[in-house]
């Protein structure tokens, strides 16, 4: 067999074990790399190499290697959730660099640390004087963790006591001039109202919207394809016959909501009427 078709093809069979054992390894391999997890990487990465283009190495011996190296990682992180100390044992401790506003000189040497160094990690968090330091702590991933003192910490809407409505996941309901039906069923809104509020931005058609994405308060983005062109001046009556559609359609979400027979009865001849208003009006709404 030619030397490049068997490199090629240990290769592949590398490629698809460290795909394997990528998947058995799991995310927080990457979210949170310790220096162990650091060498583990690149040792696999080593021996899949080496693997793929030395052929005095049997390709046996390549996958033992390959599946000890990362099944044993996997062997440690199982343990380390069962034992806290064993945690320590392999994967270290984080190291308090401030505490209560004052620096740590000792756990500074002791994690090789320079002044500069930390003030450089305290400026990525935006934080460039010490004494707005309360806690700072080196994680075990190399990350340094800092709580702010309390007075120079940014006001936020609990501390002024304010109560806001929550925000929930916006959904996509127009991409690439396609309309997403059921992320619309399930945002409970309707076709029509949806059409308006497009229109409203200067579309004409969902075919003109390249994304459209709506928050849980419904309010609308909407980006076109032709964003280089001037929108023409919205017209007020197209508005006027696109709201009176948002009327319906808010009525016809209601009557879908309740349980209530009489309050779901009242929503729907109302949102009937609503359509013979908007029939009736058409004539009058054109430009």
């Amino acid at each position: 067999m030619p030397e490049v078709v068997l490199i090629l093809i240990r290769s592949i069979m590398a490629f698809i074990v460290l795909l394997i054992l990528s998947r058995i390894m799991g995310k927080q391999q990457l979210s949170q790399l310790t220096f162990f997890d650091y060498i583990v990487g690149i040792t696999i990465g080593s021996i899949a190499a080496s693997m793929s283009v030395d052929q005095n190495i049997k390709i046996l011996n390549g996958f033992a290697s390959l599946v000890v190296w990362g099944i044993f990682p996997v062997l440690l992180s199982i343990l380390s959730m069962k034992s806290f100390r064993f945690h320590n044992l392999t994967s270290g401790k984080p190291t308090v660099m401030i505490k209560n506003g004052e620096l740590q000189e000792e756990n500074l040497k002791k994690e090789k640390m320079s002044f500069g160094d930390l003030m450089a990690m305290l400026r990525n968090k935006q934080i460039y004087k010490l004494s707005d330091v309360e806690l700072a702590v080196m994680e075990i991933n190399g990350k340094l963790s800092v709580m702010k003192k309390s007075e120079a910490q940014p006001i936020t809407p609990k501390i002024l006591s304010m109560q806001l409505e929550e925000e929930h996941e916006p959904r996509i309901l127009v991409l690439d001039g396609n309309l997403m039906q059921k992320s619309l069923n399930e945002s409970g809104y309707s076709k029509e109202w949806l059409l308006g509020e497009v229109q409203k931005q200067g579309a004409e058609d969902f075919k003109d919207v390249f994304l459209a994405q709506i928050d849980s308060k419904g309010n609308v983005y909407v980006d076109l394809y032709q964003d280089q062109l001037k929108k023409p001046p919205v017209k007020q009556k197209p508005l006027v016959a696109a709201a009176l559609k948002k009327v319906a359609a808010d009525l016809e979400t209601f009557a879908l909501q309740t349980n209530d027979e009489k309050t779901k009865q009242l929503y729907g001849e109302q949102a009937k009427k609503m359509q013979r208003l908007i029939v009736d009006l058409q004539p009058y709404l054109k430009e």
